[in-house]
């Protein structure tokens, strides 16, 4: 979902995701769910006309401006409070209507999410309630493009949700929105480097490859930090899986500045380590150790790491830092990301001072198959930008996800693609090892993923 709202989920009873017809009807007379800067009603929305699609790119325009909000259809309403459910059309061909009409008349173009909740009873012939749902709009200010259908003395028609009304931007409030909407991409891309920057300052310099992955959510959050609250997560995070299919668990989780720091391992021996620091406002870091494999080729020894470990890794930690984003802090929208693969140099076990080179890092399957890597590297990285909720899901998304960043990650090592995945968000059996290959397979499938063999 694009949209969340912890006021209309303590309404409802529900996450808006899964709220119940039933927990829908029961809003009918009900003081607390007024029309609201948040919420809106009617009883039904057709946009067939100029003037119905006008006020339909108006109203979802005026939510996307300001806070968000949810428009529920079928639902007639009183002095702004619901007084009766009047059931609406619920067909894909209405919802397609109204996505095409909204994209061909807002400017640019506003994003919302529909969802049909059909009214159980046998004779409800497929009516029931809609759900529109609109989030705040990093991209505003937004402007409604249809063509007027009154006399207007505003030149600029840049709705805004006010209270339980809708009023316009005035040409300053629009310049303004336009500065935040530009100084916001930035602040975003800076808030990736600092939360990126905190973490490896974080990890012990002793040679061993990370994986890094990054991540800070388009729309902000707030994690609730209390006693209570600590309490509730740290058994969360105690009980989350590292990587897909295993049972590995963080078994340390304390509070840092504004952030929760969960970690595992043993950071200075030759076991596992896994470093993850959550911050409050849904930004949120992870680093692997990379499993330390060496051998010789020729004269020379390498570090070698096969694709199919790093796809693993990668997708376990970006489950998990969307979840924190999207579930604790409760930001929503999309999510910037960045992955690396890094290889420290070492301190020297005696002079701190001096640093030791590492052997050279390479993409490989070791000694038994053919040899990927045409060069090493000691540091690739690949960026990408998801919805929180696609990665939050174990499902084909989160895989389309993770073979982007993996493409350009292993591109560093003269590698094309990372074949354990596809960019179609399939699992290419092939492409696994022996260890992995049984177990990935079954998640997939467990997970409406397509496997394919090639």
């Amino acid at each position: 979902m694009l949209y969340r709202s912890r006021r209309l989920e303590a309404l409802l009873g529900s996450p808006l995701g899964s709220v119940s017809y039933a927990e829908l009807a029961a809003l009918v007379d009900n003081p607390e769910a007024a029309e609201a800067e948040d919420l809106d009603y009617k009883r039904e929305v057709t946009a067939d006309d100029d003037k119905k699609k006008e006020e339909f790119a108006k109203d979802l325009t005026a939510f996307a401006n300001h806070v968000g909000g949810v428009l529920i259809v079928g639902m007639a309403e009183a002095r702004g409070v619901p007084s009766k459910v009047m059931d609406t059309d619920l067909s894909d061909q209405l919802r397609r209507h109204l996505q095409q009409v909204v994209a061909a008349n807002t400017a640019p173009p506003v994003r919302f999410d529909m969802r049909a909740v059909p009214n159980p009873h046998p004779e409800a012939g497929g009516r029931g309630l809609l759900l529109i749902m609109v989030p705040r709009s990093p991209h505003g200010p937004h402007a409604v493009t249809a063509p007027p259908t009154t006399p207007t003395q505003k030149a600029l028609r840049y709705p805004r949700r006010a209270a339980s009304k809708t009023d316009w931007l005035s040409e300053t409030d629009v310049a303004t929105a336009y500065q935040r909407r530009f100084a916001a991409g930035a602040d975003r891309s800076a808030r990736l480097d600092t939360v990126e920057r905190e973490l490896l300052s974080a990890l012990p310099p002793n040679g061993y490859p990370y994986l890094i992955v990054a991540l800070t959510p388009e729309i902000p959050g707030e994690m609730v930090m209390n006693g209570e609250s600590i309490g509730r997560y740290r058994t969360e995070l105690q009980g989350v899986s590292l990587l897909i299919q295993e049972e590995d668990a963080f078994t340390t989780i304390r509070v840092g500045s504004r952030r929760l720091i969960a970690t595992d391992g043993y950071p200075e021996g030759m076991r596992h380590h896994s470093h993850c620091e959550l911050h409050r406002d849904g930004s949120g870091t992870f680093a692997q150790r990379v499993p330390l494999r060496i051998r010789g080729i020729g004269s020379q020894r390498v570090t070698w790491l096969p694709p199919d470990m790093v796809v693993w890794m990668l997708m376990a930690a970006l489950n998990i830092l969307a979840l924190h984003a999207r579930d604790r802090a409760g930001a929503t929208g999309t999510a910037l990301i960045r992955a690396a693969l890094v290889q420290q140099r070492p301190e020297h076990p005696v002079d701190p001072d001096l640093l030791v080179s590492p052997f050279p890092l390479i993409i490989d399957y070791g000694a038994d198959e053919v040899p990927l890597s045409t060069q090493s590297c000691t540091y690739a990285d690949g960026g990408a930008v998801a919805l929180l909720d696609d990665l939050a899901i174990e499902g084909p998304a989160l895989v389309q996800a993770t073979s982007r960043l993996t493409d350009e990650i292993v591109q560093a090592f003269g590698v094309a693609e990372a074949l354990p995945i596809t960019p179609a968000g399939e699992l290419r059996r092939a492409g696994w090892g022996t260890p992995l290959r049984s177990a990935m397979t079954e998640w997939a499938r467990a997970h409406g993923i397509n496997v394919v063999n090639a």
